[in-house]
């Protein structure tokens, strides 16, 4: 069954304001020449299909519940083991 991962950021017109707090903070704790921090969500699931049916899935779970498509944007790709960032 293939894992996917599906990222959400904030689309680039909304306000951000976590990155924006996070962006603040990196220079005093020594990590300067950091920019256009985004901050947003990253989810897995496996989903029991395969080709199209797979991607059809998860695109309407992404735009019925998994985002906000107003204010989100997201990508999706399917992951190995090894890419799992619990791992």
């Amino acid at each position: 069954m293939p894992r996917v991962a599906v990222d959400v950021l904030l689309k680039r017109e909304i306000l951000d304001p976590q990155g924006r707090a996070v962006e603040r903070a990196l220079p005093g704790l020594g990590y300067d020449g950091v920019s256009e921090v985004r901050v947003g969500k990253h989810l897995e699931l496996e989903v029991d299909a395969e080709g199209d049916e797979l991607a059809d899935r998860v695109r309407r779970m992404c735009a019925d519940f998994l985002t906000n498509p107003v204010i989100e944007s997201y990508t999706w790709r399917v992951i190995g083991d090894d890419e799992r960032a619990d791992a």
